[in-house]
């Protein structure tokens, strides 16, 4: 009789309901990046965003394009953009945690930073509806994460919400 190993019966199992697991894709869906972003929104008042392929699509091939040095620069592009980057791999979840972590810089009455904040301002920006995000493991080992907004965000002398 052969043994097969608990994890291997897990992903036969997820075969046979059509519902393969990949567990390097962990904290890394459209889905995770949405809640993330729609719990710092509903925290300050402001309606849910949209997964949006095109968006997401724009962020994808900007990502690859940043694979050979993983450095934080913007596209340029139409839509409001964070970057982030780690040395390992940084999942997509902790780095939306770190731009809504900026929170603690912002202050709304007086709508100014005190250090970084309009990554977080981004996140919560009101008009902001769509969101598409990518990740790559960059040629010298690190993470660059791309995550686009639509319509972009961040307009000087306007409150997030």
């Amino acid at each position: 009789m052969k043994v097969i190993s608990y994890s291997r019966l897990l992903l036969i199992l997820a075969a046979l309901v059509g519902a393969i697991v990949l567990p390097s894709k962990a904290q890394d869906s459209p889905q995770d990046y949405l809640r993330v972003h729609n719990q710092a929104r509903a925290a300050v008042g402001v309606g849910p965003m949209q997964w949006d392929d095109r968006v997401a699509a724009f962020a994808r091939s900007y990502a690859d394009q940043r694979r050979g040095d993983c450095r934080l620069i913007h596209s340029g592009g139409p839509y409001g953009e964070n970057l982030a980057w780690g040395s390992s791999d940084l999942s997509g979840i902790s780095a939306v945690n770190m731009w809504v972590n900026e929170k603690a810089n912002y202050n709304y009455p007086s709508n100014t930073c005190n250090g970084v904040c309009g990554h977080y301002t981004q996140v919560v920006w009101r008009n902001s509806v769509r969101l598409g995000c990518a990740k790559v493991r960059c040629n010298n080992g690190g993470t660059i994460i791309v995550c686009n907004y639509d319509p972009p965000g961040n307009y000087v002398n306007q409150k997030p919400y």
